[in-house]
């Protein structure tokens, strides 16, 4: 079994890794520019996107779960129905957005509150990237579905293909075309479209042939059969929008502390992110087993894997736990020569040391609770500690803390996440079986 998540895990931690490596490049070549308002920028255009593209993140783990439940019933149709039914929902969605783009950004940046000469530079950002929007979330649609047919190796290629793309974009448009934040954007559209045809390239050498006998294309659109796929993932979007409200709001409020301040917390967020997409690696491997043995109704395995799973996650936590707290500094050094940015973080680095092994739960249940499609606790769950943990905490204290309130309150959210979805298992994942 350990095979089987390192099969899984590895190839997704190869993969997610390339995302916040991106997000580093990013700040990095931005970082080293002469003023903070390039990190702001970026911050705030990405916590846009954020909202934008992971309230559609319901497409790949609704689609992951779901197929990898088929695939534990050998249900080839519904396998191939529910490929075409996400990409199907994922066009109509991103089309949606172009369309709406502008009243999207006048909104989003009303609400995040920035500085003219940060909003401005995000507003340009935001109005190249946009064009993104087809090939963001029909990646979306073609990770889950390769992570449900236990296939990892894909989604790690095209990642890897897509932010080194990015990477040298970044490079050409930032530092030889002198294009700042809206090179970083352009730099974006350009790696997702391409990877997105490569996705589409492997499916179709790879598994078309084989699903097509399979598929029937007048159910593709029964409105019944989509409704269904919406309402259960519908779940799964209010969790992310939740997170996202959470994320979001720290964006908002870091902000409203000025530009230094919200450098500072951008680049201390970008160690939570690390950590974040590897132990995640796991959390896919969750996803694919889980709704593998789900599916095919095998309590024993399941039970197994879920146990394996946790060793993994404890294990890296506490590695991180220890990299963060003896080489927070350093890394802190190679993202920014702002002398005024670093001097500042290093009052809330500490609570960067507490994150990997107070989060980890969180992550790995959210892995599981998808694979066995268990929508309603992440739900639920999501809700509770965004607003009856998270909210109340950082205003009861954001008086006597300040910034230090914002950072308690994030860790306590994400806490509680691990501890409801820890409570709700046994009703969740195995009575069901």
């Amino acid at each position: 079994m350990n095979k089987k998540i390192l099969n899984l895990a590895v190839p997704n931690i190869i993969s997610n890794i390339t995302v916040p490596f991106l997000g580093l490049v990013d700040l990095t070549l931005l970082g080293h520019l002469n003023s903070e308002i390039y990190i702001g920028a970026i911050a705030v255009g990405t916590i846009i996107f954020n909202i934008i593209y992971w309230g559609f993140s319901f497409l790949r783990m609704g689609t992951s779960g779901f197929t990898a439940q088929a695939i534990g019933k050998k249900n080839f149709e519904e396998i191939s129905l529910i490929f075409s039914r996400a990409m199907l929902i994922a066009f109509l969605g991103s089309l949606l957005l172009i369309v709406l783009q502008k009243p999207i950004a006048l909104i989003s940046f009303s609400i995040l509150n920035a500085s003219p000469e940060v909003e401005t530079l995000a507003s340009e950002y935001f109005y190249i990237r946009i064009w993104a929007a087809p090939a963001t979330i029909g990646l979306y649609v073609l990770y889950g579905w390769f992570i449900g047919m236990q296939n990892a190796k894909s989604p790690m290629i095209i990642a890897i293909l897509v932010n080194l793309l990015n990477i040298i974009f970044d490079v050409i448009f930032i530092n030889v075309f002198d294009m700042k934040s809206s090179g970083a954007a352009l730099g974006t559209v350009l790696a997702q479209y391409i990877g997105f045809g490569s996705g589409l390239f492997i499916f179709f050498k790879y598994y078309f042939k084989k699903l097509k006998p399979y598929l029937i294309i007048k159910k593709i659109f029964v409105l019944k059969d989509i409704k269904k796929f919406l309402n259960v993932n519908k779940d799964i979007f209010i969790r992310t929008m939740c997170l996202l409200f959470v994320l979001s709001f720290f964006t908002a409020e870091s902000a409203k502390n000025g530009n230094l301040i919200l450098a500072v917390n951008t680049l201390l967020l970008q160690f939570f992110t690390l950590y974040s997409y590897l132990i995640d690696g796991f959390a896919y491997a969750g996803e694919a087993l889980v709704g593998k043995y789900t599916g095919a109704r095998n309590t024993f395995q399941l039970k197994k894997v879920i146990k394996l799973l946790f060793i993994w996650g404890a294990s890296i936590s506490l590695i991180f736990t220890l990299a963060y707290i003896f080489g927070g500094n350093i890394i802190l050094h190679i993202l920014t020569n702002n002398e005024a940015v670093i001097q500042q973080s290093t009052k809330y680095i500490f609570w960067i040391g507490m994150i990997p092994f107070i989060t980890f739960a969180a992550f790995l249940w959210d892995g599981i609770y998808i694979g066995a499609i268990a929508s309603t606790y992440l739900r639920n769950s999501m809700i509770i500690a965004s607003f009856l943990i998270f909210l109340p905490l950082y205003y009861l204290l954001k008086t006597s803390l300040g910034n230090n309130s914002l950072w308690f309150a994030f860790i306590m959210f994400m806490f509680f996440r691990g501890f409801l979805l820890s409570i709700f298992a046994k009703k969740a994942i195995f009575k069901p079986l």
